[in-house]
């Protein structure tokens, strides 16, 4: 389950809690990635992981990046100078709209942020109108489109806006953006794809960016989303002329991140035994926040009274009881001074943690080369 060089470096961490990231790992993901989408424009969604490092990673195979802030752009333009950036998000003040000029695309996201772009003097802007199709999106574990949601426009929000593009001027419309739904198989993104096509084409804009969403398992880590399958599905439906585009983020980075740490205390309360571990949901918000059970392993790193082949509740330090990484998940063996290493957590991890509630230490940040 933990790869080799992830498990030696966690031994012979000298301060814990710290993220471990298997660069390697992560290469040959996204070369795979890469590989099963012919024709297909691929960004990466910076607001899973902006780490410098898995940007530099990732960058010989990915065609960009997606940012959906003004920090995240400033911090892509410095991280990667040069990089095409597409810029998202729902809430674009004056100053994040002032930083369009130079990005490959802004994702225009209502009538209202469209007017004040068009009111702005400077360079020219390339658009794309993102859309919120009246779809189904059953099974999602997020939706973002499919009814009334703050993302996107319905087809009253397009029309508006194509009335204020009229004819042309300094903000040039390309095409269209729908990121519907998230944690979706090949398959589901797929009817969803064709639906954003239709409309794409209705439109008469041969632009189409598709977002992200492909589903990715906590239950079952070893189950991948599909991208041969929904790398061939999207060949098969471009039409000539067309440009398709994806912007991943959990599915490219999940796999290569680790939040290890070590036990500080094993005790039974009710007849429950509990495992308190250095750091906590402070630090990994993941399993809390979609309330789920953080896989994990243990190496034997301790010493002292064993809790053996039973359930283990694993707890973090914070004086809430939501401060939760595992329940009750069998373990053959547990000590105190045990290194647990909590896989999948590469993205929407660290950075969309609390961490600064009762002021615990931050973690290092760690990488296999």
């Amino acid at each position: 389950m933990i790869p080799d060089g992830v498990r030696a470096l966690a031994e012979r961490l000298d301060s814990v809690p710290a993220y471990v990231y298997d660069l390697p790992g992560l290469d040959a993901h996204a070369a795979a990635v890469r590989a099963a989408l012919p024709g297909t424009e691929l960004y990466y969604a910076v607001k899973a992981n902006p780490d410098p490092r898995l940007l530099e990673t990732l960058a010989p195979h990915v065609d960009g990046f997606e940012v959906s802030s003004g920090g995240e752009l400033a911090h892509v333009r410095a991280c990667r100078p040069g990089a095409p950036i597409a810029f998202g998000g729902p809430g674009k003040t004056d100053a994040e709209l002032a930083m369009a000029p130079g990005v490959a695309r802004l994702h225009v996201e209502s009538p209202g942020e469209l007017r004040r772009l068009l009111a702005r003097d400077g360079q020219p802007v390339d658009v794309l109108l993102r859309l919120n199709l009246d779809v189904p999106v059953a099974g999602a574990v997020l939706a973002m489109g499919g009814g009334a949601t703050p993302f996107g426009m319905d087809g009253e929000g397009v029309a508006e806006c194509l009335d204020l593009l009229g004819a042309g001027g300094r903000v040039r419309l390309r095409g269209v953006h729908a990121h519907l739904a998230s944690g979706l198989d090949a398959p589901a993104l797929l009817d969803l794809a064709r639906a954003v096509l239709a409309e794409g084409r209705r439109l008469g804009l041969p632009e189409v960016v598709l977002g992200g969403g492909m589903a990715v398992s906590y239950t079952d880590p070893a189950a991948r989303f599909d991208w041969a399958a929904y790398g061939a599905g999207l060949a098969g439906l471009r039409a000539p002329g067309e440009t398709l585009r994806i912007e991943p983020g959990r599915a490219l980075t999940a796999y290569c991140g680790w939040y290890v740490t070590r036990v500080l205390d094993l005790k039974r309360v009710h007849g429950e035994v509990f495992a308190v571990v250095a750091g906590g949901t402070h630090h990994l918000r993941t399993p809390v926040a979609k309330g789920h059970d953080q896989p994990f392993a243990v190496l034997p790193t301790g010493a002292g009274q064993e809790v053996s082949d039973a359930p283990v509740t694993v707890v973090g330090q914070l004086c809430t009881p939501k401060d939760v990484l595992a329940r009750r998940v069998p373990v053959a063996s547990l000590r105190p001074g045990d290194t647990i290493a909590f896989a999948m957590a590469g993205a929407y991890a660290y950075t969309i943690s609390h961490h600064d509630f009762l002021m615990h230490p931050k973690p290092a940040f760690h990488y296999v080369t």
